[in-house]
């Protein structure tokens, strides 16, 4: 890893990761540093760089995640520092966890540097209320400064009772130029594998409540459990169907869902060609690559699902709203036990609903004893016939939760955009399987009624394949160019900065007088020493008395 992000980027980028069930949001919605402002209105603004800049702009990001845990979604209010604002946002989890995240993103138009594009592959995520801490293990790169080639490890997650995850693999690759800057084709990619998956072997939202004896279930006195279901369990391993315990068991025996083969994300923002334009559009492309799934591993009623196709998740955005576009390839599963199709969730069939209930004495009349679970899907678990299949389970289960399996849920949001440019954007999201269990009223009527009173609507939500990607373009496209074009070759190369200064200013004026004074001022100290002076006697003129002679000088001074 060539560096860290700081704590302010690493605690949004891995919140952005674990949240993927909110809806997509407009490209713009990529954390990234504010710009710092001027603090005072008469303050200058930042400098501006004098190098070659960049012609092109685009935002974009993708995010895959292999599994997501949610315990009480809906349940705990987003906190903001802005008062009251928070009652307008959607609820968030009491607790979400997720497993074998990738993301990337790009933004030119982030302040700094190493924000235009960043890579993340990570074993785990968690968040709390919404909170989310840093992710340790992860994988990250980021650009400028330009990285010609990949990071990747690999990390072995710790046992728990709510997922056990297998060997993790990851890469992480993120490009951006200094001149061009998104116009690097593959922007950034990061994938994260995963050897195996089981998650939730206990339902922590349940009461801890027997399903029999003092202080449990408040069966009423017409109804008469089937011979053979005496579960000495509690109500949170849902009567025996789940293992409970510390730790998650081994292969996935005892989880509610479980992936016992290999499950890999791929996260990815690029520049793809525009037909008939030199310049580009933003592309972000969420796949996801899974194999089979186990419903109920190691319980006679084990449901065996079956990817019959794998999702991939789309976004293109041209900066036009006619050519941008969303492309979604549905997944197809197919629900079987022992063999036999029981369900298909495909487009058509989103949703299926499979009630939980306790098997009454009509079913061992009928079938003689049971095995020691509940009946799951009207499927009953007998001694000695096997797995029997009931068209019609009334007054013969009591109803306690629903598992209710659902495909695809797409979403899509489109919008013009002026800031930071002018251009458009769109952004979708999508899930390739979802398990909910729900309480029904029926439930909640058996409860103590303190514990009834405070059952939510929903006890946990496990959800594989989570896909979102979001792209920003400039109206007509990515501009691949910079702002000072390099001479073409052969061409003759700029001309060298001056290396003389101009006189300029006052100051620069008084330098020819004083070198001029100064060599004055030697030649007359020259002339001076050369010659020196000596003392001459005065000349005085005359002439004798009497004498018609002209003046002629005397040496003698006269009396």
């Amino acid at each position: 890893m060539r560096r860290k992000l700081p704590r302010a980027v690493a605690v949004p980028v891995t919140a952005a990761l674990v949240l993927l069930s909110a809806g997509p949001a407009g490209a713009q919605d990529i954390p990234t540093t504010p710009i710092p402002q001027p603090g005072s209105p008469g303050q200058p603004p930042g400098s501006v760089p004098n190098e070659p800049q960049p012609l092109g702009h685009a935002v974009g990001d993708a995010g895959t995640a292999l599994g997501v845990l949610r315990l009480l979604p809906n349940s705990v209010t987003t906190g903001t520092i802005l008062p009251g604002f928070g009652q307008q946002l959607p609820k968030q989890s009491a607790l979400e966890a997720g497993m074998g995240l990738s993301s990337a993103s790009a933004n030119s138009e982030a302040y700094l540097s190493y924000e235009k594009s960043i890579a993340q592959s990570s074993p785990f995520g968690l968040a709390v209320g919404g909170q989310a801490p840093q992710v340790p293990g992860s994988l990250t790169q980021t650009a400028l400064p330009d990285n010609p080639k990949e990071i990747t490890g690999g990390l072995n997650a710790p046992s728990n009772p709510l997922l056990n995850v297998g060997l993790l693999n990851g890469s992480a690759h993120a490009r951006w130029s200094d001149t061009l800057g998104p116009c690097v084709g593959t922007i950034s990619d990061a994938s994260t594998s995963v050897a195996s998956l089981s998650l939730l072997n206990v339902i922590p939202t349940l009461p801890q409540v027997p399903l029999l004896g003092g202080g449990g279930l408040n069966l009423p006195s017409t109804d008469k459990l089937a011979t053979g279901f005496d579960p000495a369990s509690g109500l949170q391993s849902l009567g025996g169907l789940l293992s409970g315990g510390e730790k998650a068991q081994p292969g996935g025996a005892g989880s509610l869902l479980s992936l016992p083969n290999t499950l890999s994300s791929h996260s990815q923002v690029k520049l793809v060609d525009i037909p008939g334009s030199k310049n580009k559009a933003v592309q972000s492309v969420s796949t996801l690559q899974g194999a089979d799934l186990q419903i109920l591993k190691g319980t006679p009623l084990e449901l065996d699902l079956k990817v019959v196709s794998q999702p991939t998740l789309t976004v293109t955005s041209t900066g036009d709203a006619k050519t941008s576009k969303v492309e979604y390839q549905a997944p197809v599963l197919t629900i079987s036990a022992g063999g036999k199709t029981l369900y298909t969730l495909d487009a058509a069939n989103p949703t299926q609903d499979i009630p939980i209930g306790l098997p009454l004495s009509p079913l061992s009349d009928q079938f003689g004893a049971l095995d020691n679970v509940p009946v799951v899907g009207g499927l009953v678990a007998t001694a000695t016939q096997g797995l029997k299949q009931l068209s019609d389970t009334t007054n013969k289960v009591l109803d306690l939760g629903v598992l209710r399996l659902s495909i695809a849920n797409l979403e899509q949001k489109q919008s013009e955009a002026t800031t930071p440019f002018k251009g458009y954007q769109l952004g979708a999201s999508a899930r390739l399987f979802d398990l909910q269990v729900l309480p029904t009223e029926r439930l909640k009527s058996l409860l103590p009624k303190d514990a009834g009173d405070k059952l939510p609507s929903s006890l946990a939500q496990l959800s594989l394949g989570e896909q979102v990607a979001r792209a920003y373009a400039p109206t007509g496209g990515v501009v691949c160019g910079s702002t000072t074009p390099a001479p073409n070759a052969g061409g003759q190369a700029p001309a060298a900065p001056a290396k003389h200064l101009a006189y300029t200013g006052a100051a620069y004026d008084t330098v020819p007088l004083f070198w001029t004074g100064t060599a004055l001022l030697l030649l007359g100290v020259v002339m001076v020493a050369a010659f020196p002076n000596r003392r001459r006697l005065p000349l005085v003129l005359h002439r004798n008395p009497g004498e018609q002679k002209p003046f002629k000088p005397s040496p003698f001074p006269r009396d």
